[in-house]
């Protein structure tokens, strides 16, 4: 039996490029993801395999909710990025656009500052062509990959 492929848009292809421009070229980035507003796993950098991808992507979910509750609770406005400190390394989470976020594993090498950077950097570019139908066409994607 044989499973039929889609062709990826080129949107999707552009997105799915970018993350994995993202998790290679940015220093001290071990992996990368993106998960819809859902929670669902919609990108993975090239070198994460699925499994550890869809517990990054359970994770990113989680940290994004939370942190949009404590925004709301306390009246603070929307998570701009949620750094977890660990003693070897980081994880990082910050909002694509309405309906995405990028959830980034680091080095304890990392610069911060610079990772951020990249980061916002990331988020205005792919935020150029994210739309619901690209997430629903990535996560089909995706789908199909698991």
């Amino acid at each position: 039996m044989t499973a039929v492929q889609h062709q990826l848009s080129t949107e999707a292809q552009q997105f799915n490029w970018l993350v994995n421009q993202f998790a290679g070229n940015t220093p001290e980035v071990i992996d990368a993801i993106a998960v819809s507003a859902d929670g669902l796993l919609i990108a993975m950098s090239n070198k994460l395999d699925r499994n550890n991808a869809d517990r990054l992507a359970a994770i990113t979910s989680a940290v994004i909710s939370l942190a949009h509750g404590a925004g709301k609770v306390y009246e603070l406005g929307e998570p701009n990025k949620v750094i977890i400190d660990l003693d070897g390394g980081y994880v990082l989470v910050s909002s694509i656009s309405a309906g995405a976020t990028l959830g980034v594993l680091a080095t304890r090498q990392a610069n911060l500052g610079n990772l951020a950077y990249e980061m916002a950097v990331f988020a205005n570019r792919a935020g150029e062509i994210i739309s619901p139908q690209l997430i629903e066409e990535l996560k089909s994607s995706i789908a199909g990959t698991g």
